[in-house]
């Protein structure tokens, strides 16, 4: 009986719905492929941690992050990171939520963007130096038309980054878990 609630469990699939100065975006969650990523992500969520903050980085045709700074730079505190999941299948298609990170592949924290495209090249491809990939733990369900949106929007130099920074803030305003 309890395989049984295990694999209901595991179907379940958390929807969160991001409120953004340019619109909504509703993410669902997939728990079954990466299932330490997704409690993490939430946890941030159930937390408040992403409102107020900003997608920092947009890069046309390739992917929008945010997640980790206020509108004035300053770093939102985070947890300890995460052992990277992009092993278990999920690959980083078009609308995809995935877990941002450093050169190190288990340094993902709170940070994370949604691809803009196919960005095959972010995916697992061996657990060793570059080849760990990115983490992706859902896709957009509602709002890949904003998501789009803010991948044009003009960027340029401003606070800590040299590049690729929304010349005016997309803010974060708050994110909510709607189902769960």
């Amino acid at each position: 009986m309890l395989a049984d609630t295990d694999d209901a469990l595991a179907q379940v699939k958390p929807k969160v719905l991001f409120k953004t100065n340019m619109g909504d975006i509703t993410v669902e969650l997939e728990p079954a492929k990466a299932p330490n990523t997704v409690a993490n992500f939430l946890a941030y969520v159930k937390e408040g941690h992403y409102d107020g903050t900003v997608f920092h980085r947009v890069i046309n045709n390739f992917m929008i992050q945010g997640g980790g700074f206020m509108e004035d730079f300053r770093r939102v505190p985070t947890k300890n990171p995460i052992q990277n999941e992009a092993d278990k299948g999920l690959s980083n298609e078009r609308g995809t939520i995935a877990m941002a990170r450093t050169s190190d592949p288990h340094s993902a924290t709170d940070q994370f963007f949604i691809n803009l495209k196919f960005n095959g090249s972010l995916d697992h491809r061996a657990k060793s130096g570059d080849g760990w990939g990115y983490t992706a733990f859902g896709r957009v369900t509602d709002g890949m038309n904003i998501v789009a949106r803010i991948g044009l929007v003009k960027t340029g130099r401003s606070g800590p980054f040299d590049s690729d920074v929304p010349a005016e803030p997309v803010i974060i305003e708050k994110a909510t878990i709607i189902s769960q």
